[in-house]
């Protein structure tokens, strides 16, 4: 077998697929009526694909597969020359990015499958390493202001060349059966509906990918059928695996992508504006400085530091490891050097000398922080921080967990309690209300309406995009709880 090194193999997404799963979808493709007379394997590598699909579809009348790797095209030559399929197999040298695909497929005729596996890398990964095989650079996807220069507008590889795949389908019908991340899935079927794509039916199929790819992703087969004659249908099915078992209903409402249509609608009643704005915890870059654990004689840094700092600036701490975990305050604090977004730092050099100093002696870290967010702000400065982050009363949630358990949190040593940026929270004057909001949030219909709102598998299933959606006021202070009920 060809080695390539580490790089290479990243760059172009250099992971191929095994013959077995290339098989095992290719079956499911046919078990759900997909019979093509042309296959186009647009990135095919060794041919897993190619081989798999002139095993399963009799309909098949040619195949044309592209491949930027010329190694990769000579083993797939000796292959077929060992099994020759009853029909042309076309291979051609060519790099996704620059082949004029329209010119490429403009001859074809008939049903049209566009099979494969493209690269699950992003194109900040891609960056990272100086690798050149990506697409002209771009925020593709519009996205502006903070968004786009806090990450959202990084993207997988795989998602930009299925958005480019869906334009050769505008006048053509066909299918697109792609494995993807899940989460590249989801995002394509919604951007489709946004452009209104002709699709008249889709499907997400969930498969292994540590056992297929060694990947810790959770990641699926995408079929996309498309015909601009027919009705388009932008609702679609997942299931668990490729045999179709346990199918949801999945879909886009109210510009919300919705997990589990039956479960939505039945609690869509409690759609709206939450009546407190979910807010995100501290956001600062820089764990070792600005984070400590009490000490007898002072504070330890994440330094391992022993630090002898005022109280002004200094704030009890919940990670979101703690109040996912509903853990105890660990003596933790924050120093908080802003009581709003973009406050002058300038008084603690009067007001903490002590602490000015510490943060003086630790400019270069804190100065030196990646994130353009910090530029032009005053030095010193973190995110997440307004009036509401000094409210005494809070309901908090891990965005990390794979579960949706909210958490009552008081002031600790008299001080509120403040949270890292990985936490979403509500805050309140009192506890009473607090306790009251808790009941609510608990409340059978408000965890449904999250829930079919929330997918699992990703890296931060909970969103204040989500939570921010659910009206709380329209329920029942005293509707039962999922625990009430067991």
């Amino acid at each position: 077998m060809i080695e390539v090194d580490k790089k290479h193999r990243v760059e172009f997404g250099d992971f191929q697929t095994p013959d077995a799963l290339a098989l095992e979808v290719c079956h499911c493709l046919a078990r759900i009526g997909i019979a093509p007379e042309t296959v186009v394997e647009p990135t095919c590598g060794r041919g897993a694909f190619v081989v798999a699909a002139a095993q399963s579809f009799s309909s098949l009348r040619e195949i044309r597969a592209f491949e930027v790797n010329a190694a990769h095209l000579s083993a797939l030559r000796a292959r077929l020359a060992s099994e020759p399929p009853p029909y042309p197999v076309h291979l051609r040298q060519a790099d996704f990015f620059d082949l004029d695909w329209q010119e490429s497929l403009g001859d074809q005729r008939g049903p049209l499958l566009v099979l494969g596996n493209f690269p699950w890398v992003t194109n900040a990964a891609l960056g990272a390493i100086g690798g050149a095989n990506l697409p002209d650079k771009s925020n593709f996807l519009g996205f502006n202001g903070f968004d786009a220069i806090s990450g959202k507008a990084n993207f997988d590889i795989s998602e930009w060349m299925l958005l480019q795949t869906l334009r050769w389908f505008s006048k053509r019908p066909g299918d697109i059966a792609m494995l993807v991340k899940t989460a590249v899935a989801r995002k394509v079927l919604a951007h489709a509906e946004r452009q209104r794509e002709p699709v008249r039916e889709a499907f997400i199929f969930g498969i292994d990918a540590k056992k297929s790819f060694d990947a810790a992703v959770d990641a699926c087969l995408l079929v996309i059928r498309l015909d601009a004659n027919a009705s388009a249908h932008y609702d679609y099915t997942v299931f668990d695996n490729l045999q179709g078992a346990n199918g949801r209903r999945v879909g886009h409402r109210g510009g919300l992508t919705v997990g589990n249509l039956d479960a939505f609608e039945a609690a869509s009643h409690l759609l709206g504006q939450s009546p407190r704005k979910w807010r995100s915890g501290i956001k600062h870059d820089a764990s070792a400085v600005m984070e400590f654990s009490r000490a007898a004689d002072g504070y330890i840094n994440g330094l391992g530091e022993m630090c002898r700092l005022e109280e002004d600036y200094l704030f009890p701490l919940l990670k979101g490891s703690d109040v996912g975990s509903n853990k105890a305050w660990r003596e933790k604090f924050v120093l908080v050097t802003q009581r709003f977004v973009g406050e002058s730092t300038d008084e603690i050099r009067q007001r903490a000398p002590k602490t000015w100093a510490y943060l003086a002696r630790h400019a270069e870290q804190l100065d030196a922080r990646a994130s353009v967010i910090y530029a032009k702000t005053p030095r010193f400065a973190i995110f997440g921080i307004g009036d509401y982050a000094f409210a005494p009363w809070r309901i908090a949630v891990c965005g990390l967990y794979k579960a949706l358990r909210f958490r009552l949190v008081g002031p600790h040593d008299g001080r509120p309690v403040m949270f890292d940026d990985t936490v979403y929270y509500l805050s309140f004057n009192d506890e009473a209300t607090a306790v009251e909001t808790l009941d609510k949030l608990q409340s059978d219909g408000a965890q449904a309406l999250l829930s079919s709102l929330i997918f699992w598998d990703e890296k931060r299933p909970i969103k204040t995009s989500i939570l921010n959606v659910l009206d709380w006021s329209k329920l029942d202070a005293h509707a039962p709880t999922q625990a009430a009920l067991l």
